[in-house]
């Protein structure tokens, strides 16, 4: 399956855009940028040179993705959410080289309006709430809520927060705190695909927010 691109958007040249992958309407994706397979791009989405992004990674309408960012597979980025690349900016002062990474790693959601500051990882499957603010790095399955932004609690692969039993009550998967801290699935593991889970592949330029 072919590539899409909106006659509104900008590819710039020597970015990669693999096979499945959709972008909508007045997007830019600069020269440099590797973006998989299976990705959707909203409308008026930036994705600057030198971004990696894996396969089926969802971003929706307002995203800016800056330099020093890496996105793992199957990572929703919800609603006009904010990435960052400087801790200090100033008008005055170039600072592009000094550039910070920050890592959002696989399955990870992050939702509409939320700010990740840069050079912090999001760990996978973690659930960053609408409009938190994250400072710094995020757990495997956590719940981040607020303003600075705090865990307040685990969520399911399936995006549910998990009870005192640590099950999911869409899929039954068990989950157990092996040690203070860190949250592992017991019945799949964390680089597995879900079972039965087919990607959308729906040409929607439009997708709900959280």
């Amino acid at each position: 399956m072919k590539s899409y691109v909106h006659p509104t958007a900008i590819v710039d040249a020597d970015a990669i855009i693999g096979a499945g992958t959709r972008i909508w309407h007045f997007c830019h994706i600069m020269t440099g940028a590797r973006i998989g397979e299976q990705c959707i791009f909203g409308q008026n989405c930036h994705v600057a040179d030198d971004v990696v992004i894996g396969n089926n990674v969802k971003v929706q309408n307002n995203v800016s993705i800056y330099t020093g960012t890496i996105i793992e597979d199957d990572v929703f980025l919800g609603p006009s959410c904010v990435l960052t690349n400087v801790t200090n900016p100033r008008a005055e002062i170039n600072r592009h080289a000094l550039y910070e990474k920050t890592i959002i790693r696989r399955g990870a959601t992050i939702g509409a309006n939320a700010t990740i500051v840069c050079g912090v990882e999001l760990g996978r499957y973690c659930f960053i709430g609408a409009g938190a603010v994250v400072t710094r790095d995020v757990p495997d399955y956590a719940l981040i809520l607020g303003n600075p932004g705090r865990q307040s609690g685990w969520m399911s692969r399936h995006g549910h927060r998990l009870g005192p039993s640590m099950i999911c009550p869409e899929s039954g998967y068990r989950y157990q705190e092996v040690e203070p801290g860190v949250v592992r699935c017991l019945d799949l593991d964390e680089n597995a695909p879900l079972p039965g889970v087919q990607h959308d592949r729906r040409e929607i330029p439009h997708a709900a927010s959280l």
